[in-house]
């Protein structure tokens, strides 16, 4: 980690140097070293909310002013320096902790806003206090006073304010490389998986708040005591931005950072005092300069020349998982009775039941929109349910916060992969151990015995990285990975897992089955959200299947793959709301988009692999697979939205894989993106007239008269705001500002998605009217069936790869379409697992 750059000679040679020349300095040359080191200290503070939680204070000249006026009365009442000193840094910390309780209820701006606004309240309070502050006039003749062997005046206070620096430089050390530090560093890189470990969110920003204001009182405290004379004036708020620039300048949670960030700030103004009025301006262009050329800051610059560690892998030793989970309570597993919730008067889940016994893999499975991850928030207590119970382990944990859960026993993963991504791999693992529980500061981070069975939960999952890797440069595999290991270990009885097989290839998704098993037959319950339906139906005991928020199934693998009902929720259903293809296109109708070996993904996660496929004019496209696959990748990457990894994609006759989507969309290719994405506080019309953005003839207002005869129920909200559409109004307007550019290629990404069954048909309805129109459409959709009776060819596309193309109807006459979609049940025998003890 960044801290463990400072040793303790570099520390020791800056406390001797400094100490030499507060001793043997001139008055100028001692007054500066005291500024730089209460400078520091104050930056210290700031590295410990900036450096190791992630928040950021543009107030903190408020603690500083609050130390200062603690000392001055006191030190006039005759108070000893030993006492007024430590009672400043109380003051200030007491009024952290409750700052912080409205403050953290924000993020962003508003959290520097109500920074600012407490260092503005603070400056009227000593404006207008004037029975204990003096006002406008301030505190006059605070007393210096004389330390053991007769050092007394400023070099008293100078001294005082090294050693308060050098001991501030030891205490961030211990905390940054303690339980407290890598907790704060995790609520910094990702609250949701913090509170998923039982660290509490909250509690650890407020005590960063809090020692951050500890630290800063102090400072403050001395700075009286080296002025003598303090008033408001001596307080600006151009203040708290010098405080903040030393931690960046110096680098943000490196242990020397803010004392090496001090000396720029409080020294290079005074190296250039010979430029008199233009000082500032020469100040703030070298800072600007320091600021380009280190982003990281110096200490975060000069790291980057360091040699790499030792790489260590993981040692699997004597680790038995089986012993590693073993629990003294018989668990039960989970059980969860008439679930639901309901967000602006939609029922995002309805009257759910399942359970997830030990012992067992239990898969919640479902198609885009079902309800799954809103169920698996509901449980793990991200979401409070309107109605229904959860109880783990037989005890109703309804209304308890997630990281209540995983103190009794819930770990979970994400969708999206979770980690602390500035953390090593093993501190990843490591803080999960904790299950929120740190503990007194100075302990060590983990002992050996941790130690070890952190490294054997990383080689049971499988990673055979370096351990000391920062999580955040993994590539994608290893990420899921780590991200099972941590959740293991919390020592959980119930696993949540949120679709851990996406974006791995075959041989990571067999690994991954034969780690699932596992963990069940070592007595974990696990519930698996999952697209693969092959994994799916390989692993899980028993199913349970949601559509639209309602459960339409469950039972064993065997019985869901041929119930009608799971077969309609993932295939949709054949109709003839609409009729056949009036005509095809012309035989020889020109190639309009060529694809050839494109691969695409997000950061290290590769989705697409070499796909290729065309789209001749005139005809209608589908692109078919299950959740997962990679069709609306596909769709992002020819829109621009996502630049290709490798490949060619040609329009026209013209390379667009490199243009950014705006040029994209002006070479006529328009996507309507999954999700509708239409302008909410805007109203229909100004919607309609932004999809024509990039048209330049006459005929705009005659095309959206074309476009509301399309869609007759937009001409009656024409002038209503867009964000007031139901779900199918708003598709219908996505797909209507689409159309007003004009479009040669209009892609639809998952048109269906969350709409009630008969709007549905009447939107499928118009596109078999574009489509016989002459307009070329490639389409990629959930309800499959319904699709392929619009398209002309279809491509199905599984793990990223285009595994079979064929016409429309030969498509739906082959086993292998709905293989793809709901899997096939052979079950594997619990052999050949990773050692479960």
């Amino acid at each position: 980690m960044k801290h463990h750059l400072t040793s303790g000679a570099i520390l020791c040679a800056l406390l001797a140097g400094s100490l030499w020349l507060v001793a043997t300095g001139e008055d100028y040359t001692i007054f500066i070293i005291a500024l730089v080191a209460l400078t520091a200290v104050a930056g210290i503070g700031l590295n410990v909310l900036t450096g190791l939680s992630g928040q950021v204070s543009f107030g903190h000249v408020g603690f500083y002013s609050i130390g200062a006026y603690a000392v001055g009365v006191l030190a006039l009442k005759g108070v000893s320096l030993w006492i007024a000193v430590p009672v400043a840094g109380i003051v200030a910390a007491a009024l952290g902790s409750l700052l912080a309780l409205p403050a953290l209820r924000v993020s962003g701006p508003y959290l520097g806003m109500m920074t600012i606004a407490f260092a503005f309240i603070v400056e009227h309070v000593t404006i207008e206090w004037r029975q204990l502050t003096g006002g406008q006039n301030g505190l006059i003749g605070i007393p210096q006073p004389t330390l053991v062997g007769g050092l007394s005046g400023e070099r008293a206070i100078a001294f005082l304010a090294v050693i308060l620096c050098a001991v501030s430089l030891i205490f961030f050390r211990l905390i940054a490389a303690g339980r407290w530090g890598k907790a704060m560093i995790a609520v910094r890189d990702s609250e949701i998986a913090a509170a998923s470990i039982g660290l509490s969110v909250t509690r650890i920003k407020t005590l960063a708040f809090t020692i951050s204001a500890l630290l800063t009182g102090m400072a403050g405290g001395i700075f009286a005591l080296l002025l003598t004379f303090i008033a408001p004036s001596a307080f600006p708020f151009s203040q708290s931005i010098l405080f903040l620039l030393s931690v960046i300048v110096g680098g943000a949670g490196w242990t020397l950072g803010p004392l090496i960030g001090a000396g720029v700030t409080v020294v290079l103004p005074e190296l250039i005092s010979w430029l008199a009025e233009y000082r500032l301006l020469a100040f703030s262009a070298l800072l600007l300069i320091v600021l380009w050329l280190a982003p990281e800051g110096i200490i975060g610059a000069l790291a980057r020349f360091l040699p790499p560690g030792k790489s260590q892998r993981p040692n699997a030793g004597n680790f038995s998982i089986a012993l590693f989970l073993a629990r003294p309570d018989h668990s039960r597993g989970l059980e969860v009775r008439r679930l639901s919730i309901s967000f602006g008067g939609i029922m995002a889940a309805q009257a759910i039941d399942f359970s997830a016994r030990a012992s067992r893999i239990t898969g919640l499975i479902g198609p885009n929109g079902a309800g799954k991850t809103t169920v698996l928030n509901l449980v793990s207590g991200f979401y409070s349910p309107d109605h229904g119970d959860i109880l783990l382990d037989g005890h109703d944990v309804t209304r308890m916060s997630p990281e209540q859960l995983a103190r009794r026993g819930m770990a979970r993963t994400y969708q999206t992969t979770q980690l602390f991504s500035s953390l090593s791999v093993i501190d990843n693992v490591l803080i999960a151990m904790r299950r929120g529980r740190l503990g007194v500061p100075w302990l060590g981070f983990a002992n050996s015995i941790e130690r070890a069975q952190a490294e054997g939960l990383l080689a049971f999952v499988g990673y055979d990285g370096d351990l000391g890797t920062r999580a955040g440069a993994l590539a994608h595999v290893d990420r899921r990975l780590v991200e099972i290991a941590r959740a293991l270990a919390m020592r959980p009885s119930v696993l949540l897992l949120d679709e851990p097989a996406a974006g791995l290839d075959s041989r990571d998704k067999a690994h991954l089955g034969l780690v699932l098993q596992a963990l069940s037959a070592a007595g974990l319950a696990v519930l698996l959200v999952e697209h693969d339906m092959p994994l799916v139906m390989e692993i899980c005991d028993s199913l349970i299947v949601l559509d639209a928020g309602c459960k339409i199934a469950s039972g064993k693998p065997a019985d869901i793959v041929s119930n009608s009902r799971v077969r309609a929720a993932y295939l949709g259903t054949q109709t003839t709301a609409f009729g056949k293809r009036k005509a095809l296109p012309p035989a020889d109708q020109p190639v309009i988009l060529k694809v050839d070996h494109l691969g695409a993904g997000y950061g290290s996660l590769d989705v697409l692999h070499d796909v290729s496929f065309s789209v001749g004019a005139g005809e209608m496209i589908a692109i078919l697979g299950s959740n997962g696959a990679g069709k609306s990748t596909t769709m992002r990457a020819l829109s621009g939205l996502n630049s290709p990894k490798e490949g060619h994609i040609t329009f026209n006759g013209q390379a667009i894989a490199n243009k950014p989507a705006h040029e994209i969309v002006r070479c006529g290719l328009v996507l309507v993106p999954e999700g509708r994405q239409i302008f909410p506080e805007l109203s229909v019309a100004d919607n309609l007239r932004l999809g024509a953005y990039c048209r330049k003839d006459d005929r705009i207002e005659a095309d959206m008269a074309a476009v509301l005869a399309r869609f007759p129920r937009l001409s009656d909200r024409i002038n209503g705001r867009a964000g007031l559409l139901s779900g199918g109004e708003a598709q219908m307007l996505a797909v209507a500002r689409a159309l007003m550019g004009r479009p040669r290629l209009l892609l639809l990404d998952e048109p269906s998605l969350g709409l009630a069954p008969r709007i549905v048909e009447g939107l499928y309805g118009v596109l078999g009217q574009l489509r016989d129109d002459g307009m070329t459409i490639l389409i990629v959709d959930q309800m499959a069936h319904m699709a392929l009776q619009l398209a002309d060819r279809g491509y199905l596309i599984s793990n990223g790869r285009i595994i079979r193309q064929a016409t429309a109807s030969a498509l739906l006459d082959d086993p292998s379409f709905e293989a793809v979609y709901l899997g096939q049940h052979t079950p594997s025998p619990h052999g050949n697992l990773p050692d479960a003890g």
